[in-house]
């Protein structure tokens, strides 16, 4: 069984979650960073709410960790209706959706996050409830079972994904507005870092902030799980405040490197490397050669290596770049 990885942004753990509650924003002028998408995602909004009319559909791709449900819940708050959410493999049956979508009033915001990985029954069963605001279901079997048709009361659906190519083109095609989010530049997670350290009565310095945003792979969800480890050292090791010392040596003792790397990014460019003599190789062969599951490595190694040029795909498979030889200290 693979080691649990700290930088595995796929996982929140209870306690997370609870705090990453708490540092979201609460609205979209909050919302910190992807600055063309809340421009954009504003307008739309600001007409929806002229026009009286629920917020057309909603595609958040992009990333895991970079803000999707965090922009969801602002959407929420901007148009002044609840919001429900859920995910995809939580919706195992369509008669799972009847009593959320049923539930909703109008103008409130489902949300379903991981969207690309529900049935294709219960996407079917989607269909004319974001189109018609309506939904079929059958009553009794057999020679007895007719359709009824229940209308629903306006609403928003948001949905997010990791993998904007596994949805189908029907499902696709029922959104109106579709926003990518990239990972973050170095100054908007200073930003974000700063703020999430002041709302967690946290005292740092602002050579630790650039620090951290920078080995924080362009996610504000690791951004924020490194500022609560990094406060934890310096409360054992230190006196309670984040300095660039401190910072640095518990960032060490994590294993993150300069380019925010861990231990598996370094053995993946290494495996490519040393026994792949650099590529190009499929993503099963790495991954059974560092006994790893093929989704995290697609999901939370290979964007961010992309990202910053380490990798590249062909469509042989993966090769590294002049720049993993130079991180790793090898040569060609």
């Amino acid at each position: 069984m693979a080691e649990e990885r700290f930088v595995d942004y796929l996982k929140e753990n209870d306690e997370e979650q609870i705090v990453n509650l708490s540092l979201r924003p609460k609205n979209l002028s909050e919302f910190i960073g992807q600055k063309n998408t809340v421009s954009a995602l504003g307008i739309a909004v600001k007409a929806a709410q002229k026009r009286e009319e629920p917020l057309e559909h909603l595609l958040l791709s992009g990333p895991p960790g970079l803000g999707k449900t965090s922009l969801a819940y602002c959407v929420a708050k901007e148009m002044k209706g609840k919001i429900t959410s859920t995910s995809g493999p939580a919706i195992e049956r369509a008669g799972d959706l009847v009593g959320i979508l049923t539930n909703l009033e109008r103008g409130d915001v489902l949300f379903i996050d991981e969207i690309h990985r529900i049935s294709r029954v219960v996407e079917e069963f989607l269909y004319p409830a974001m189109e018609n605001f309506q939904i079929d279901f059958i009553i009794d079997k057999g020679p007895y079972a007719k359709s009824v048709k229940f209308n629903l009361k306006p609403f928003t659906l948001i949905g997010a994904t990791t993998k904007k190519g596994s949805l189908s083109a029907p499902l696709r095609g029922r959104f109106g507005l579709f926003f990518d989010f990239n990972f973050y530049p170095v100054g908007d997670l200073v930003e974000i870092i700063s703020r999430s350290s002041e709302l967690l009565e946290i005292p740092i310095d602002s050579e630790s902030c650039f620090e951290i945003a920078r080995r924080s792979r362009g996610a504000p969800r690791l951004a924020n799980r490194l500022i609560k480890r990094i406060r934890d050292y310096a409360q054992v090791v230190g006196e309670g405040k984040i300095d660039l010392a401190i910072t640095s040596k518990a960032l060490e003792k994590i294993g993150i490197d300069q380019q925010g790397f861990d231990e598996l990014d370094r053995k993946y460019l290494a495996a490519l490397i040393n026994v792949y003599q650099g590529g190009p190789a499929g993503i099963e062969a790495i991954a059974a050669s560092l006994g790893e599951d093929k989704q995290t490595l697609e999901d939370v190694v290979e964007p961010y290596l992309l990202n910053k040029g380490f990798i590249a795909r062909s469509p042989r498979g993966r090769l590294v770049t002049e720049k993993s030889y130079q991180h790793l200290n090898l040569t060609k």
